[in-house]
Order: C-alpha cells, then structure tokens, then sequence
C-alpha cells in the first residue's frame, strides 16, 4: 500500500462513507497489508505532495514516541534496536515486510509486535523511507584481510563474537552490518568511547533501561578493585564481566564501592595501531555481517 493510497482513504471517507473505506482498502490492501499488484508510481499534484509531506511528519512523531527508545531519535540505531536509514532491513525490506515486522514483532528478538492502526503504520514506513540514502556507500576495502585483522592481528575477537566465534566481553557483531552506518563503525574502532553500545538487562522487558558497555569497577571489602562491563545490576547487586572474561557475582552491601566510568574497556585503535589501509579492509569485513537476512515470500519481492 502507497501512501497515495492512504491519502485517498481519508480522503473519500467525509464523502462516501464506509462503501469508500471498504473498496479503497481492498484495492491499496490496508486490510492485508500489501500494496495493489501491478500499481505504478505516478507524478503527484502539488495538494498531494503536501499530504505525503503531512504523513511523513505524522510518521516522525509517532516514530518519535513509540521507537525512538530503541532506535534512536534519528532513527540512526540505539542500544537494542538496528539503525533504520541504512537501507539494509535483516527481516525484509519491502513495504509490506516492514508492515508485518512493526504489527507482528520478531519473535526471538527484542522487536515487539505493536498495536498501531493501519495508517500509522503506513506514516511510520514513510518517515523511514524518508531517512533512507538511495544506497550504502561502497567501502574500498578487502574483506578476507579484513577478517583475518578481525581474528587474528587485532585481536577483536578476543571480545566481540562473531556466529558463535569469539569473546563476550563486547557487543556481539553477527549483525553489525545491518545495525549500524559506516561512520558508526569507523568511529567505535577509532574513538571507542565516543558513543557507548548498550544491551538489555532483561530481553523480556523491552521498557527498562538498558545497561550500558561501559567501565564498571567493584571495590570489595578487601580493597582489591575488579573491572568489567555489568552483565546485570540492580539496586542490590551487580554481575560482572571481567576483563578476563569471568563472571562474578556480588551483592552491593559486601563491597565499598561500585564505580562506573563513562569510557569502554575497548581500546582506541589509532593509525599507529590500525593503518588507514588496514581500517578500511576490517571496515569491508564488518560490511559482510548482516545475520541471517530473510528473502521474504514471493509477494514481498
């Protein structure tokens, strides 16, 4: 269904009524949430342009207040959501994809399914459509020694795990591809504490507060000070990631302190570590992972 389609609802119910809500969402396929087959773009009127523009700012709005927890203001990614203006869409990226992932959820992910009505859903899709770059940016460089820096010079699978392959101190990065910009990427492994990654502390919550990749020190009660990133942590407790990648376990009232330091664990790979060359080759292996992307049914192509 086109936002045109939309627009044609609104605009025909004041006139006809029910019989016009009917027909127009059998034909642009809101009750179903596919577009008419067959339907080809057209140039639109100067009144039209200014509804599309009206839909897409209803669009933001919702966006705004519904998904922007997860996503990102700018849709541009957040701690458990992809970023959305990549043009990359792991579970289909069709309109009526996108439709069934924001209505339907995706089950064994932290997307949940959302009761939108129909033609929020469609202003939604239009505000992304309208972030989108008409393309990715190609990157220059090698993959296969982009791997191989990823696994074995630099060392980044010490923390970050790949399919099953890899350390768990860092954000897992299967899917890397399909969640963040090229930017994103350059600047996590240049300047690590420009912007911290987050995770869930509880999948099944999806209004908690994320915990943050951030530097945690325990002090227990002996003095001796232990650093990690927090597994879980509560008003009473903290679980702890060591740097050593061993899982500790302590209750707040038996140490002296909990400190947290807004930096990663992660350290800055500089020219002098990572040359320009180098960068851009781990940079087209990590353009490689994108999960299991979804083909979609044969509607959706």
């Amino acid at each position: 269904m086109t936002i045109e389609n939309v627009v044609l609802q609104e605009a025909l119910a004041p006139r006809f009524g029910v019989v016009a809500l009917i027909s127009t969402a059998l034909l642009g396929g809101a009750l179903i949430g596919y577009p008419l087959a067959g339907a080809t773009e057209k140039p639109i009127s100067k009144d039209s342009a200014k509804s599309k523009a009206v839909v897409v700012k209803e669009g933001a709005s919702l966006f705004r207040a519904n998904c922007s927890p997860c996503h990102g203001l700018g849709a541009r990614g957040g701690g458990r959501g992809p970023d959305l203006t990549s043009g990359r869409w792991t579970h289909g990226s069709t309109d009526p994809a996108i439709f069934r992932t924001i209505t339907q959820g995706v089950p064994g992910t932290e997307m949940p399914a959302n009761g939108f009505e129909d033609s929020e859903i469609w202003s939604i899709i239009a505000y992304l459509r309208s972030l989108a770059p008409p393309k990715r940016p190609i990157v220059s460089g090698d993959p296969v020694k982009g791997k191989r820096i990823f696994f074995e010079s630099a060392g980044c699978s010490n923390c970050h795990m790949v399919n099953g392959r890899g350390g768990l101190l860092g954000p897992d990065l299967s899917r890397v591809a399909a969640a963040r910009s090229i930017s994103y990427l350059i600047d996590s492994i240049r300047q690590p504490d420009k912007e911290l990654s987050s995770g869930m502390t509880d999948p099944n919550n999806h209004y908690g507060l994320p915990l943050v990749y951030d530097a945690v020190t325990v002090v227990t009660a002996a003095g001796e000070r232990i650093t990690g990133v927090a597994r879980n942590e509560d008003t009473f407790s903290v679980q702890l990631l060591t740097a050593n990648q061993n899982l500790q376990f302590f209750l707040k009232k038996d140490v002296k302190e909990v400190i947290h330091e807004h930096k990663s664990l992660m350290p800055p790979y500089s020219e002098d570590t990572l040359s320009a060359r180098q960068l851009q080759d781990l940079i087209a292996y990590l353009e490689t992972l994108r999960g299991s992307e979804e083909k979609g049914s044969k509607e959706d192509r």
